[in-house]
């Protein structure tokens, strides 16, 4: 008798070609006990290096990313004494990064209407 479409592997499903448990990847359970995802600290420099890059292109994309990095990596909150110094740095530059955006992006728009 041939084996029907979809019949052929019906008793043992998962016997080929997945090793693992059926949540994800060893790496995604590793990532999952370990806490996963970004640190205060990655956040903080991820936030700093956004907020200086932001000074000279895309600031007006790069501040604000900088101010969510920041204040995400003072762990969402803006008292406390465990803020760290790249987070702080990283909302203080990336708010004047995206003021100074807005403020370019405000004075060419009346440069290009003739207001003068």
């Amino acid at each position: 008798m041939m084996a029907g479409f979809g019949n052929g592997t019906r008793a043992h499903p998962r016997s080929r070609g997945r090793t693992w448990s059926r949540g994800g990847s060893p790496l995604h359970e590793r990532s999952r006990v370990l806490g996963g995802g970004l640190d205060s600290a990655t956040l903080g420099i991820v936030g700093t290096v956004c907020a200086i890059a932001g000074f000279f292109a895309l600031g007006i994309v790069l501040g604000p990313a900088a101010v969510v990095c920041g204040w995400l990596a003072m762990g969402r909150s803006w008292t406390g004494a465990d803020r760290s110094v790249p987070a702080l740095v990283a909302v203080v530059l990336g708010a004047i990064d995206t003021l100074l955006a807005v403020i370019w992006l405000a004075g060419a728009a009346s440069w290009g209407n003739g207001m003068l």
